[in-house]
């Protein structure tokens, strides 16, 4: 009977992907930025959180992180708190020597960030209540109070943790859909979206930047804002451009912006800003699968809207306009951050290990059109038809300012590991992770590349001992995707003395 062919069984139960909106909120004292909302606990207390492409983690503001020099409209700005003895399913991890449930993060150590958080597991539901989005128990839950990230996190990256040894690794949440047949596959799609557009390496996301341009509106001047390409990680963690110091320092010829060494940051005053904006110049990103050479390419363009930010406190004491550019101390730190992903589509596919990038087109009144990546072990059962073309985005306009959201699990993806960009015919489509011609929503002549590195490490916890207490402080290792057979290494627990957010258990 039919029944008993694998491959229809198999296909007969193929869970959909899983789409999560946007909270509809444009938040963070360094954006702002499009959230998402988590229901985390028991009872359910709501957070608001950003995209993390890095983090693997789920992370939330504890009530620490708001003290009373921070102003009673602390909790708000920072996407509301998550009250840890409120839950009546929370559970502390006790892994380090002394018994202590803080660890360090771990969490952008190439670009100088510190922090700490109090580690437990707990529920976890992704979206608004009555929104049908999933809820998993027992997941990693990092209650973070120092201020270097504003907002919690909901960590995109697939990878295990381990707080005692290699033997015992913890799934993440991504893992976790994908062992409960939630979603088809170890991938997701992304775009951080903005604000503008409507009503009104060893690392393994690296792509090769091969140019930076600004074009004047008319595009009728084109400055060059890069001499020599280099490759650079993309991760919504931070907002910010981290480039050499020689692109930065065309930038400040090109814009008119200046350093601010108190700040560390490039300030822009309003009669600065009431030019660029009367200029409107635009900055096209050229990317490729090399720096050098004449391997096929991809621009993304973005308009100065994308760079007009506001930085408010703690990271200044008066709201001001700034460019989020930063000076890189050197290649370890080249990053693109949230403000390259307002006009970049991410679709990243782990088990096969490639990822695409593609420009978002922002035609309103598209229809969604959402396509699952299956995972490669459903693929061996498939009846190999060809993909019909390529791949489908799905849409990342809607209403209000732009119901913009995560795609766990969307697309059909490459057969084959290779490096590929996504500028091939559709014919060629037919065994790669093309973006397709028929595309019409956000994912247009997408770069297709390989996530590096071998199966995925299983990451160590850092075990710190703390007389007081803070989530923030020192930070060890940050877990990457190396292209390697090495062995992951375990890091020792250290001891120190922070202060601010006391622990709730002693130490011991």
């Amino acid at each position: 009977m039919e029944v008993n062919n694998p491959s229809k069984v198999r296909k007969s139960f193929q869970p959909s992907p899983i789409v999560i909106p946007a909270s509809q909120n444009f938040e963070g004292n360094d954006g702002p930025w499009s959230s998402f909302t988590l229901r985390i606990g028991t009872p359910a207390q709501i957070v608001k959180v950003l995209v993390s492409t890095a983090n693997y983690h789920t992370w939330a503001v504890v009530q620490e992180g708001c003290i009373a020099s921070d102003g009673t409209d602390c909790a708000e700005l920072r996407g509301g708190v998550f009250d840890i003895d409120r839950s009546m399913t929370w559970t502390p991890v006790t892994a380090s020597p002394n018994g202590t449930d803080t660890f360090t993060t771990g969490l952008e150590q190439n670009l100088g960030y510190s922090s700490n958080g109090k580690y437990g597991y707990d529920t976890i539901a992704l979206g608004w209540p009555g929104s049908g989005g999933p809820s998993l128990e027992y997941q990693i839950v990092a209650g973070i109070a120092a201020k270097e990230f504003y907002l919690g996190h909901f960590g995109l990256n697939p990878r295990p943790s381990n707080f005692t040894n290699f033997s015992d690794p913890v799934p993440s949440y991504l893992s976790s859909l994908k062992d409960r047949s939630m979603i088809p596959s170890l991938s997701w799609a992304y775009t951080a979206g903005n604000q503008y557009r409507l009503n009104k390496d060893s690392r393994d996301l690296t792509v090769n930047v091969k140019a930076i341009f600004t074009f004047s509106a008319d595009n009728s001047q084109r400055t060059r804002l890069l001499t020599e390409g280099f490759p650079a990680y993309i991760d919504s963690t931070i907002p910010y451009l981290y480039l050499p110091l020689e692109s930065c320092i065309q930038f400040e010829k090109a814009f008119g912006i200046r350093w601010n060494e108190t700040v560390q940051a490039y300030l822009v005053n309003d009669s600065l800003r009431n030019t660029l904006l009367t200029q409107n110049p635009s900055i096209v990103f050229t990317l490729s699968n090399s720096t050098s050479g004449s391997s096929p390419t991809i621009d993304i363009e973005l308009p100065y809207a994308a760079f007009d930010l506001i930085a408010e406190r703690p990271l200044v004491k008066n709201a001001t306009r700034y460019f989020p550019l930063m000076r890189a101390a050197d290649e370890s730190q080249y990053t693109l951050g949230r403000t390259f992903l307002q006009e970049a589509y991410l679709v990243a596919d782990y088990e096969r290990r490639n990822f695409s990038i593609s420009r978002c087109s922002w035609k309103e009144g598209v229809q969604q059109d959402i396509v699952p990546i299956m995972s490669p072990a459903l693929d061996r059962h498939s009846d190999k038809q060809p993909l019909q073309g390529g791949v489908l985005a799905g849409v990342i306009i809607g209403s209000v300012v732009g119901s913009l959201g995560i795609f766990l699990a969307l697309f059909y993806m490459a057969r084959r590991r290779r490096r590929v960009l996504g500028l091939q015919s559709k014919a060629d489509c037919q065994d790669s992770p093309e973006v397709s011609e028929r595309q019409e929503t956000c994912a247009v002549d997408g770069e297709i590349l390989e996530v590096d590195g071998e199966p995925l490490q299983k990451p160590e916890l850092h075990g710190r001992s703390f007389e007081r207490y803070e989530v923030d402080g020192g930070i060890d290792g940050y877990n990457e995707a190396e292209g390697s057979n090495s062995w992951p290494q375990e890091l020792e627990a250290e001891r120190y003395s922070l202060v601010e957010i006391p622990s709730t258990r002693d130490s011991g």
